[in-house]
């Protein structure tokens, strides 16, 4: 997940994500974009965003079913 510290939806996001991160198992890497000026160019005003790889599940709030789809796709 690309985030940034100060943001409150970072947060919410972060914290929106965790009952699905105990469900299915999975691992969230919080990486703050401000602390890498590649990804701060990239994802600048996306930010909070979700990121499977490179892949963009989510930006700006959960979207539960695009992660139950991107599990179910991998699984």
């Amino acid at each position: 997940m690309l985030s940034r510290e100060w943001c409150h939806l970072c947060h919410d996001l972060l914290d929106a994500l965790a009952p699905l991160q105990q469900e299915l198992g999975f691992t969230v890497d919080v990486l703050d974009v401000d602390a890498f000026p590649e990804l701060e160019a990239l994802w600048s005003e996306k930010v909070p965003v979700v990121l499977a790889g490179e892949t963009e599940i989510c930006h700006y709030f959960l979207d539960e079913i695009a992660v139950r789809a991107h599990f179910q796709r991998i699984g």
